[in-house]
């Protein structure tokens, strides 16, 4: 068999030739190409017979010399489980001559054109030339129908992974002979998957018949790997390449159990993997006043700002009416770990009463709802769910991964419980720690906005003051938990208006904490609001206009550096990177100021680390990067903004009317979930050339959300690129993606 014929063998064909090519005993089979029958088809209406000859002297393969010819079985043979495809049809009559082997209305060629149809209606006009090589090499199976005791089993155990023969589920294993051992070992190395097995038992032989994979936990298909390299069967770079990496969201999160028999009320987005179930609560006030009694609470908002943050620690997970992939929930959610679902459109909050309606169904504060952040799903009540799977086996196939990785995997986090989380998960620093995520609780919340609403700059300078204080600490804390670890802060960056308070009873508690009245708070709030904020005063445009917000945070940095320092043996290793830069002329006003605060800094002659650099998330910032890579050390992509700016769509407001792009096939995919490599894509590796060009030693990064999607982080392995930095749950997905694709090339 050639090559090219070899690898058409997909499905239940690859497997029977698998063990026939090991000398075990299989079924009489012979396969055929969608292209082939229909020449064959094609061939009949001409009359001819040059393509029939050769397909009925195949087809006597099947027949035992001497012999009756068998009743025939015809089956699919898909690479992959299809919805819809034929079951096995069998007792089929051979056929009598040679004109009925190609007759389609006899009972092996009806089989046959069944089998075939069961693959999916035929392709729209304007199909790739991929998809059409694709349909035209399906196969169907055929084979003898052979004699002796049919029995099923599973290869493998479906709970624990290990080795079989494995009854079916509801039955009894069956006798089967010593030499099905074999038989599973040779399927098993091969298909590297859990299999459904057919034999036909005859006396001290299993013959197979069929063989398919099964759908079993990422934790079984975990244990099997590892089971594998154990018993050489593969290397453990082979264990690392075979691994699925999106099934390590079930490894790491609580998800829905695989029994479970209800119905969805609602779907969203999934934005956060795992499920969770608790009390509906309206207000983060609510959720953290639910998990001080002890209880699980999901939070049900229209949407989530940075003010909502305690209380969001506080919930099991969270579903609102706005927003996408890149929220402000769904980011939250992933940095902690917890489930989300959002653009619920449906959803409909009366908070005062205290209800909300999800679709035609109504529910109060105190019922139970379970999300799946996954499948973007909600469910009435509480549905059991199952614990995640962290041990062994899952440790030992990120280390072999590691074994084979070129690029660094970093982790988003500016809180000591996110930064361990990433740690455990094997992150190599923090590519992101987003300084204004400090500010999230009440009191430094309202420093803050004490700063923000100062009308001079001595107001401003004396509310910086507290600030300093505040963010020293979370910073020496910081260094001290990731040791020498690399850890980049970037510096305020979020529009504003997100820190000031927008309902009446949150401007009038701040205009009495502020000492403020209530005209003049409002009358600053409204000379401070923009009409487009995020593409407004925020970013480098803030430390430029507010320079003190700069020295605040610098000096912050500082301080923190030195505390760390003190507890420490190892150097602190401290990037500061400047976002929604434009021009190298930004970054250079910037880098001066920086320099002139740190540069005598006693902390940094006894060994602590310093670099600067800027977080490139404009299109004009990719061009322009040549100039801006002679400024700086490293330059970290920002695929986020850089997505929104370069398609002119806001990330919240794009759930509304992508999902129509999609069915009208105008996008192939969200591009706030995997990266638009023709156009976001381009950008960034026009700046990696152009900054490396001048800048030879340039570290360069990604800390998008984009760095801990699988077909997103497979783009990035491409480039030439220093690190990716990502959610710390997302840590696991990005190690084993990027060993794969160093594997791969």
């Amino acid at each position: 068999m050639s090559r090219a014929q070899l690898r058409l063998l997909v499905g239940k064909a690859r497997w029977l030739h698998v063990a026939a090519d090991a000398g075990l005993a299989v079924a009489p089979t012979i396969a055929i190409t969608r292209t082939a029958w229909d020449a064959l088809q094609a061939e009949r209406k001409t009359g001819t017979d040059t393509l029939r000859k050769v397909w009925v002297t195949t087809l006597f393969k099947l027949v035992t010399p001497g012999k009756q010819p068998p009743e025939l079985v015809v089956r699919t043979s898909a690479p992959r489980h299809i919805a819809g495809l034929q079951p096995a049809r069998t007792g089929l009559s051979a056929p009598a001559n040679e004109l009925e082997a190609v007759d389609p209305h006899r009972a092996m060629g009806k089989a046959i054109n069944a089998a075939f149809a069961s693959y999916g209606p035929p392709l729209a006009g304007w199909a790739s030339e991929a998809e059409r090589e694709a349909r035209d090499s399906q196969i169907v199976i055929v084979q003898a129908t052979v004699s002796g005791r049919i029995e099923h089993f599973l290869s493998r155990n479906t709970t624990t992974g290990r080795l079989g023969p494995v009854a079916m589920p509801g039955e009894p294993l069956p006798k089967l002979p010593v030499s099905t051992a074999k038989l599973i070992e040779t399927i098993d190395a091969a298909s590297g998957q859990h299999m459904a097995c057919v034999v036909s038992i005859e006396g001290n032989v299993a013959r197979l018949v069929s063989a398919r994979p099964v759908q079993v936990s990422a934790g079984a298909q975990l244990e099997a790997a590892v089971e594998r390299v154990d018993a050489k069967v593969w290397m453990p770079a082979e264990a690392v390449r075979r691994f699925n990496p999106t099934q390590l969201s079930q490894l790491l999160h609580p998800r829905l159990t695989d029994d479970h028999r209800a119905v969805a009320i609602a779907s969203g987005l999934g934005v956060s993997p795992g499920a969770a179930s608790g009390e509906i609560v309206f207000t983060p006030d609510d959720a953290a006043r639910c998990r001080a009694r002890g209880r699980h609470c999901i939070l049900v908002v229209m949407e989530t700002g940075p003010g909502d943050i305690e209380g969001m620690k506080a919930a099991t997970g969270f579903v609102t009416a706005r927003g996408g992939m890149t929220s402000h929930a769904a980011v939250v959610a992933r940095i902690t770990g917890k489930p989300c679902v959002a653009g619920l459109r449906i959803l409909q909050i009366d908070a005062e009463n205290g209800t909300c309606k999800i679709g035609d169904q109504t529910f109060t504060t105190g019922q139970r709802i379970t999300i799946d952040g996954s499948e973007g799903a909600i469910y009435e009540g509480a549905l059991p769910l199952s614990r995640p799977h962290i041990g062994g086996a899952l440790s030992r196939l990120l280390d072999w991964a590691d074994d084979s990785r070129t690029i660094a995997v970093r982790t988003n986090a500016e809180t000591i419980e996110a930064a361990r989380t990433a740690l455990s998960f094997g992150a190599e620093g923090i590519g992101l720690a987003r300084s204004e995520h400090m500010f999230f609780s009440g009191e430094r919340m309202r420093a803050l906005r004490r700063l923000i609403l100062s009308e001079n700059e001595q107001d401003r300078a004396t509310a910086l003051e507290g600030l300093v204080d505040y963010q020293a600490a979370d910073y020496a804390a910081l260094f001290q938990t990731m040791q020498n670890k690399p850890v980049n802060v970037r510096l305020f960056d979020p529009p504003l208006h997100e820190f000031l308070p927008r309902s009446e009873d949150d401007i009038e508690d701040t205009a009495e904490a502020l000492g403020l009245s209530l005209k003049a708070l409002k009358a600053r709030l409204q000379r401070l609001d923009e009409v487009n904020p995020m593409l407004g005063h925020r970013g480098v445009r803030l430390v430029i206009t507010y320079p003190e917000i700069l020295a605040m945070q610098v000096r912050a940095l500082v301080a923190g550096v030195e505390a760390a320092m003190d507890n420490q043996d190892l150097p602190v290793n401290l990037e500061i990177m400047v976002p929604f830069v434009t021009s190298a002329r930004e970054v250079a006003w910037v880098k001066s100021r920086i320099m002139d605060i740190v540069g005598n800094a006693p902390v940094f002659q006894r060994g602590a680390n310093l670099a600067f650099g800027t977080m490139i998330e404009l299109p004009r910032a990719c061009l322009r990067a040549g100039d801006i890579a002679k400024e700086v050390d490293f330059i970290s992509f920002g695929t986020n903004d850089l997505t929104q700016t370069t398609y002119g769509i806001s990330r919240d407001d794009a759930p509304a009317f992508l999902a129509t792009y999609h069915r009208r096939g105008l996008y192939d995919v969200d591009p706030f979930v995997t990266i638009d490599q023709r156009g976001v894509g381009e950008l960034i590796r026009i700046a990696i050339e152009r900054g490396r060009a001048v800048n030879p030693h340039l570290k360069v990064g990604i800390c998008g959300e984009h760095a801990g999607e699988t077909n997103s982080l497979r783009f990035f392995s491409g480039l030439d690129i220093d690190y990716v930095s990502c959610s710390p749950y997302r840590v696991p997905v990005a190690r084993m993606v990027l060993a794969q694709s160093d594997n791969a090339s």
